[in-house]
């Protein structure tokens, strides 16, 4: 198996279509450079001699950075071609947390723009590994090649055949809620997501991909469909363009669009605001953290031809359940507003999902712990072919993560939920932000639902202070316009009194203010609950 083979079939039967469209603006107007399946499936084969002439070879870890292009997926289906695993890490995570993940997973070879060849000669400890060096551009500088002298060779490539469950890339998470860990991602697990992506949003080749998330596009090219690669800087979602969003959507008639819920955020208030329809989108698919009712409303008038869709699952597991926000809002929003959590829908085709009794412990087995009932709030563990077996090189970490069960296993997604009567899956946040009072278990997503509904609320975020099973509960506003003309007496005793007459909050005793909230890096939305509390414990806030 090679999942580049998948790839290189789609690329026969589409040879002429335009497979790749990259954005350059000139003036008000975009021109798009474009490159056809035939022309990228050459230049993958070009890419793939060169790497072998200059001492690629089958095995070797090789870090990647470079920027969405129309030679960006040529390059990645080239090293998986060769054998070569890929190794993907968000620079956005910073430097310290960057450095240790190169020096962690000690690559051999690495591709990249010019200004990291520059971090890797002021950081050189961290890159030390390093033998095998490729620029994007520039001239060649002693054993680091430019990109453009791979492309001479004229000669077709075979792909190497290699087991199922052989490491294709390797993936860092952001490190969100942790260190950054590098997921280990097979030939079987990639070619399995592609299939059922492919099913769940029933893709052919006549949908048109905007991949606002850039690994996404090697997905969709294997299904035939044109990828046209946004004007946004793809490691900070929440600063894209909404204007330049619409016009790369209109000038090319965008069907499908996938990528963080920032990005929509900024795009729906647009087009709200500026009474405007995507009347080409189908899909707008929204992942990396959870999703307001709000922006689902707003989108059900902004594309009159389609829906948006909320998969859910982690860098490990992905996709594990899926649901649409016309169900959403028909179904489960207003039991959402309630605290009864986010509704993620029901478990995808070959995915089974289990809800186990909560623990910070390793389990070894699955008969160590208990399945819960319909309802009662645990772990969420799901078992299927995109689950992948382990972490590169942190045995701990995986122990901690997986859950044998007869010659299979489960991955520990990290998320509290619970499945209700119908057998979908309630989401009701991640299992570090809960909260252990005294009076019980308070669930992050649940609590803040309730003070959301304040209308000068934008977004809260619980918060725990203390030791587990003694913890103080409080609540962290980011107030929204309206909120900000409130006085903070008065708008401290209405959310109190929203606490104290819910069941759900009412061990919340005091509400805290912070101007912004600080987020992930990789998705730019989803709230940093363990700063917050810290910075509550330490009297900032």
């Amino acid at each position: 198996m090679n999942i580049a083979d998948r790839f290189t079939e789609t690329a026969k039967i589409y040879k002429n279509k335009v497979a790749i469209k990259y954005p350059r603006r000139v003036g008000n107007k975009y021109h798009y450079d474009s490159i056809t399946f035939g022309e990228l499936e050459s230049l993958s084969n070009k890419y793939a001699n060169g790497l072998l002439k200059i001492g690629f070879r089958r095995g070797i870890k090789t870090l990647l950075f470079v920027r969405p292009s129309l030679k960006f997926p040529a390059l990645v289906f080239a090293l998986f071609k060769i054998g070569v695993i890929p190794v993907f890490i968000d620079p956005g995570m910073g430097r310290k947390n960057l450095l240790a993940a190169i020096e962690e997973v000690a690559p051999e070879g690495l591709i990249a723009e010019p200004e990291v060849h520059l971090l890797r000669i002021l950081f050189n400890k961290a890159f030390k590994s390093v033998r095998f060096k490729v620029t994007t551009k520039g001239p060649k500088i002693g054993n680091c090649f430019p990109l453009t002298t791979l492309e001479i060779s004229n000669a077709s490539f075979e792909s190497v055949q290699l087991d199922p469950d052989e490491t294709a890339a390797i993936l860092f998470t952001s490190g969100g809620t942790g260190c950054p860990k590098g997921v280990i991602y097979t030939h079987k697990i990639y070619t399995a997501q592609t299939r059922l992506l492919q099913e769940l949003f029933n893709l052919n080749d006549k949908e048109i991909d905007l991949p606002c998330f850039p690994l996404f596009s090697l997905f969709t090219l294997c299904m035939g469909m044109t990828s046209c690669i946004p004007d946004m800087n793809p490691s900070q979602p929440a600063t894209a363009d909404p204007r330049k969003l619409l016009q790369n959507i209109t000038d090319n008639k965008v069907t499908f669009m996938a990528g963080s819920p920032a990005i929509w955020e900024g795009l729906g208030k647009y087009c709200e605001k500026n009474n405007i329809t995507l009347p080409s989108v189908k899909y707008l698919v929204m992942f990396g953290a959870p999703v307001r009712n709000k922006l689902h409303k707003k989108f059900s008038g902004i594309l009159p031809n389609g829906t948006t869709y909320t998969p859910y699952g982690a860098t490990e597991s992905l996709p594990v359940a899926n649901i649409t926000g016309k169900i959403i809002l028909e179904q489960t929003a207003a039991l959402t507003e309630r605290g009864k959590g986010t509704c993620v829908g029901a478990p995808v085709p070959g995915v089974e999902v289990a809800i186990i009794a909560i623990s910070d412990d390793v389990i070894e087995n699955i008969t160590e712990t208990r399945i819960l009932k319909p309802y009662e709030i645990g772990e969420i563990i799901a078992k299927g072919d995109i689950v992948t077996a382990s972490y590169y090189q942190s045995p701990g970490e995986t122990a901690l993560a997986k859950i044998k069960d007869d010659g299979s296993f489960w991955h520990r997604i990290g998320d509290l939920g619970y499945q209700d009567d119908q057998g979908r899956l309630w989401f009701c946040g991640r299992k570090t932000h809960r909260v252990e009072s005294s009076s019980g278990l308070l669930c992050s997503v649940m609590c803040e639902a309730i003070f959301n509904a304040h209308y000068g609320v934008r977004r809260s975020a619980l918060v725990g202070i203390g030791e587990r099973g003694r913890q103080r509960s409080a609540i962290v506003i980011e107030r929204n316009a309206q909120g900000k003309k409130i006085p903070r007496i008065r708008l401290v005793k209405e959310l109190l009194h929203l606490a104290k007459n819910n069941p759900l909050t009412v061990p919340i005793k005091s509400v805290h203010f912070c101007d912004q909230m600080p987020v992930d890096v990789r998705h730019n939305i989803k709230v940093d609950r363990l700063k917050l509390a810290n910075d509550v414990a330490r009297g900032k806030i």
